[in-house]
């Protein structure tokens, strides 16, 4: 045989045409398999995380004394909120913050901030005389492949909510 017969007979020739062409495109469905993986736990993160805000914020807003095991508590149900994915890259924070006459906000306390720090508030939030709650949760999410998402994400949301039983909230550490 010539090698044009060949050439011919190769390219006339239909068997195992489907095996080879699952073969070449096996691997891009696995890529995008594993990148949706990436992509749908990302994006359950994030909806735990801004759902954990929330929580942290409607269970603080409720006291009117908190102690030192109440906010043990409290972060506690941040780590429920956030199951079943590990607690551990989270970072959880709740203020309440200290509106003066002049609508000027400072940290009353907080698990994070300082305590008479300045606090820059959204202008709309700063009615004078009043205090808000302000929660945090972040959530660095690791991609298990790394073939679409290749460096830890941040997923962080933040909320202000007030004191739903009292004009202010009080925090006892001992």
């Amino acid at each position: 045989m010539t090698a044009v017969r060949v050439i011919r007979r190769f390219v006339g020739s239909t068997r195992g045409v489907a095996g080879v062409e699952f073969a070449m495109i096996v691997p891009l469905l696995l890529l995008a398999l594993l990148g949706f993986y990436d992509a749908g736990t990302a994006m359950a993160i994030y909806t735990k995380t801004r759902y954990a805000t929330a929580t942290l914020a409607e269970i603080t807003n409720q006291y009117t004394t908190i102690h030192d095991s109440d906010m043990q508590q409290i972060m506690g149900a941040t780590a429920a909120v956030m199951a079943p994915y590990a607690s551990t890259p989270a970072t959880v924070s709740v203020s309440q913050i200290a509106i003066d006459a002049n609508g000027k906000a400072t940290v009353s306390w907080s698990t994070t901030l300082t305590p008479g720090a300045s606090f820059s508030l959204p202008a709309a939030l700063a009615v004078p005389n009043s205090w808000l709650i302000y929660s945090q949760v972040g959530y660095t999410f690791t991609p298990v492949t790394g073939f679409f998402i290749r460096t830890p994400l941040t997923l962080s949301d933040s909320l202000y909510v007030a004191p739903r039983k009292s004009a202010s909230i009080s925090r006892i550490s001992p």
